[in-house]
């Protein structure tokens, strides 16, 4: 799984962070995400999937491929 986040299209709602603070992060001054892992261990990869999907502002992209 590899793991791309778009900065400019984030509107800093957190959700990422809440569902996977391992692999996502939030800038302390304006709440844009932050990826800390582009490559998480396959036991992060439902808690991914799912801050991908209800990623309000569609910021976080994840590709399958290995």
């Amino acid at each position: 799984m590899n793991i791309t986040v778009d900065a400019d299209k984030c509107c800093g709602a957190g959700q990422c962070v809440l569902l996977a603070p391992e692999v996502f992060d939030q800038g302390e001054d304006d709440g844009i995400v932050i990826l800390l892992d582009p490559s998480p261990a396959a036991g992060q990869h439902a808690a991914v999937r799912e801050a991908a999907s209800v990623c309000p502002a569609a910021a976080i992209t994840v590709d399958e491929r290995s």
